[in-house]
């Protein structure tokens, strides 16, 4: 009966709807989304030697950023020690010849370092959508550079800019870059065969590794309010307990509208300190409980946490998005990186907790290995997307190892490969597995990356790393007075991801998402 009236006034709403201003109708359209029914179909469990070391992991910790590419953050780890590189023999990355050539005059557009840690000009975000990322794949990944130089020729032009070099999409950072993953690239494991999802922008990729679908689209949607099954249900059917930290609302809110407006309780900041002023006290008032990194230190890391990164920056009232989305710069990414591998490495659960650092996608930046082939039950996404950097931190695998050395070239992971990591360590039944979708069914699990044994008893020494970085966090400070987007007078502008965002964020507020809940 419950039922019978939840559906009567889910369709009094969606009928009266028409009759409201455009602010009520958008609040209507998120109240009254379906709610998909949770797929049931069940596939064997993996059984082999690598699904069993995953019995030695309680606690897996997945940090997903923003918009770079495998080349462009851990490429110069195979450089040589001579071109700022590590000589790394067992990590797939740049060799030196890599180059990219304007399709119109033949100009050469080699990889380089870069000078700077945030990106500057117009656009300060390489194009990533579906159409884009076809013509950067072109002909073997020759096509990043032109596109680059396309897109950005016509939006300099709108803004009344000088065009940006187009090689700016060949850069790459080094070590004295990236410290923290410098650091964590010598002591753990290298993932250099991850790939993103679908050759497209951020919600598709995100959606697979939430959900193992894109809801039918390479590309974001204005609003990014989705209703599809996330592999949260999951964990809720088999009583795994889960927490999911943000300094925004959720991205889990966004994908599976199961989530959208309950379980508060499992929903909390990654660190309130962090939270900018406008959070705090100008705007929304922030809901006083206890973050990540307060549950880390008391011990009460769930078996599951997800961490979404600072997506918002408005260059006013609070710090800089720490997502490494650009233009964003990467010493933010590398300060909430450090922080919550200091955090996790300093708390006793630390010897059986698996921490995977990984990105959503490129970004529009180079990478040289071509993505390979899909299953997928959908047509036109039967191909992976553009190799991203990515990590596991745990002291289950072993120092300074890789994937390509561990497994070869052939055997590769993407963004369902989280949920088929889960699902294998925590929702087994029978010897089976919820196999929700072809995709997620076909994934590798990261258990064939772990050493087995024991867990490593002691932690590697970092004291050298936080004191470096705890220089760059005032030099970083001082940078944010210094940035000349705003010293020449331009305003901020968000990104297509930070506007949908917002976008996402108001419309969850205006629908009963309470205040001060993330």
């Amino acid at each position: 009966m419950t039922e019978f009236f939840e559906h009567a006034e889910r369709l009094a709403l969606e009928h009266a709807a028409h009759l409201l201003p455009a602010r009520w109708r958008r609040i209507v359209e998120v109240l009254t989304a379906p709610i998909p029914s949770t797929p049931t179909r069940m596939i064997p469990a993996p059984s082999d030697d690598a699904a069993t070391r995953l019995d030695g992991i309680d606690h897996i910790v997945v940090l997903m950023m923003e918009n770079r590419s495998f080349d462009h953050m851990l490429g110069y780890l195979s450089l040589p020690e001579a071109d700022g590189g590590r000589g790394r023999t067992d990590v797939d990355g740049l060799e030196g010849p890599e180059v990219n050539f304007n399709a119109i005059d033949g100009t050469p557009y080699p990889i380089h370092h870069l000078d700077r840690t945030q990106f500057s000009g117009e656009p300060e975000d390489p194009d990533h959508a579906s159409a884009s990322v076809d013509e950067q794949l072109a002909d073997g990944g020759q096509g990043f550079a032109a596109n680059f130089a396309r897109i950005s020729r016509a939006r300099a032009a709108k803004a009344g800019v000088p065009v940006p070099d187009p090689g700016l999409v060949m850069g790459y950072y080094n070590a004295d870059d990236l410290p923290v993953y410098d650091h964590l690239a010598a002591e753990y494991c290298v993932v250099d065969r991850w790939f993103s999802s679908v050759p497209g922008a951020t919600w598709p990729n995100r959606l697979y590794a939430l959900t193992g679908q894109a809801a039918g689209s390479r590309d974001d949607v204005a609003v990014p309010l989705y209703s599809l099954p996330s592999f949260v249900r999951y964990l809720d059917q088999h009583d795994v307990d889960w927490g999911w930290y943000s300094f925004d609302p959720g991205t889990l809110r966004a994908a599976d509208p199961a989530y959208r407006f309950t379980r508060h309780d499992r929903f909390a900041y990654v660190d309130q300190r962090k939270l900018s002023t406008r959070e705090r006290g100008v705007g929304d008032l922030t809901e006083e409980g206890p973050s990540f990194l307060d549950d880390v230190a008391a011990g009460r890391l769930p078996a599951v946490s997800w961490i979404d990164p600072h997506f918002k920056d408005l260059r006013v009232l609070g710090p800089n998005s720490n997502d490494d989305h650009p233009p964003s710069d990467v010493l933010a990414g590398q300060d909430l990186v450090l922080t919550l591998y200091h955090a996790l490495s300093s708390a006793r659960t630390w010897p059986k907790t698996l921490f995977v650092i990984v990105y959503d996608e490129h970004g529009g930046l180079y990478d040289h290995v071509p993505p390979p082939s899909a299953v997928d039950d959908h047509p036109g996404f039967q191909r992976l997307g553009v190799r991203v950097p990515a990590m596991l931190v745990s002291p289950l695998v072993a120092p300074g190892s890789s994937s390509t050395a561990i497994l070869g070239r052939d055997l590769h992971f993407d963004h369902t490969s989280i949920m088929k990591t889960i699902l294998t360590r925590f929702c087994r039944s029978e010897n089976q597995i919820p196999a929700v979708t072809a995709r997620v069914a076909a994934a590798h699990h990261l258990g064939h990356l772990l050493a087995g044994g024991e867990p490593r008893p002691e932690l590697p020494d970092h004291s050298a790393l936080a004191s470096r970085m705890t220089g760059w966090r005032a030099e970083f400070a001082r940078a944010r007075f210094d940035d000349p987007i705003a010293a020449e007078g331009n305003p901020a502008r968000l990104t297509d991801f930070q506007t949908g965002f917002y976008d996402m964020a108001r419309r969850l507020r205006e629908a009963g998402l309470p205040a001060g809940h993330p």
